[in-house]
């Protein structure tokens, strides 16, 4: 079971829009370095909605072979058509990714038992590890815990990314899965709660400024340490907020390009960070320890 904090990487681009590969080679190497247990990559941080099919795949193929077996890669590989998902699904195993995240199909909204289908079906034809990811908030679609609960019972489907930020409804859940199904927290406001109340780690887009202050409160919360795990949380708090003051991942790549970690490029339909959150996101940046 992967654990800990699990970094939803963002796609590093020039200010152009091309892919940075060599930004990207370095990025994965500091987040080994600093701690991180496992990488997210070309997932909605990472940009997925407008990197070509090829792209997509390249950079999943580019982060396994940086990473080289040290710690786990999962893809991103969800769709809103099931085909798809299954070719992204079954390309990223192809390329040596350790576990695919799929998030539910966005803007066709299938229903419950259509969701069920949906990520059946990928499961049954591709032996990965699968996540399940659930953020209505962006996708217009919300898979129910009732769901969740029937999925669990699909052998190579291990787990749920849960960015509803809805706690209580992530520990019901908690209460009737099986231990061996892992439920994470995609809500970097609220991961320490969850992980505190039985979650397994947090994928989280602070994780990309600060890689080494999220894995350690994520070590703490996982042993128990609530004193530790919510001091640390306390510190992280205003940079979490500031990453969501315009569309993920908007904020986080402008942090990325002020820490100096890559060239903060971004694709169309998203612009760059408004110049009125600067500031703001510079005090933020300091308090969590990312500017001296």
């Amino acid at each position: 079971m992967i654990e800990g904090s699990m970094v939803a990487l963002v796609t590093p681009m020039t200010a152009a829009g091309d892919l940075d590969w060599e930004a990207l080679r370095t990025v994965v190497e500091w987040h080994i370095e600093q701690g991180t247990h496992s990488i997210v990559a070309v997932g909605t941080t990472g940009e997925s909605p407008t990197l070509s099919p090829a792209e997509h795949l390249e950079v999943i193929a580019k982060v396994v072979d940086q990473v080289n077996g040290r710690i786990p890669v999962i893809a991103g590989t969800g769709a809103n058509a099931t085909a798809e998902a299954l070719e992204l699904t079954q390309a990223a195993k192809e390329r040596g990714a350790d576990a695919c995240l799929s998030v539910t199909p966005y803007y066709n909204k299938p229903t419950q038992e259509g969701l069920f289908q949906h990520f059946k079906y990928v499961a049954d034809r591709v032996a990965i590890p699968q996540i399940l990811y659930n953020v209505p908030g962006r996708t217009g679609v919300d898979l129910s815990n009732e769901t969740v609960l029937r999925l669990a019972q699909v052998d190579n489907i291990v787990g749920l990314k849960d960015a509803t930020g809805d706690v209580a409804r992530g520990k019901a859940l908690l209460a009737e899965v099986d231990k061996s199904f892992a439920v994470y927290s995609g809500d970097d406001l609220t991961a320490v709660e969850l992980i505190l109340a039985g979650g397994k780690g947090n994928i989280s887009v602070t994780a990309n400024v600060v890689p080494s202050a999220v894995s350690a409160m994520c070590v703490a919360a996982l042993q128990g340490d609530n004193e530790r795990a919510l001091q640390i949380n306390d510190k992280l708090m205003p940079l979490n907020r500031a990453l969501f003051v315009e569309s993920n991942p908007i904020p986080v790549k402008w942090a990325m390009a002020r820490i100096g970690k890559t060239a903060g490029g971004i694709r169309l339909p998203l612009t760059p960070l408004a110049e009125q959150f600067h500031e703001p996101m510079e005090a933020a940046l300091t308090l969590a320890g990312a500017l001296d």
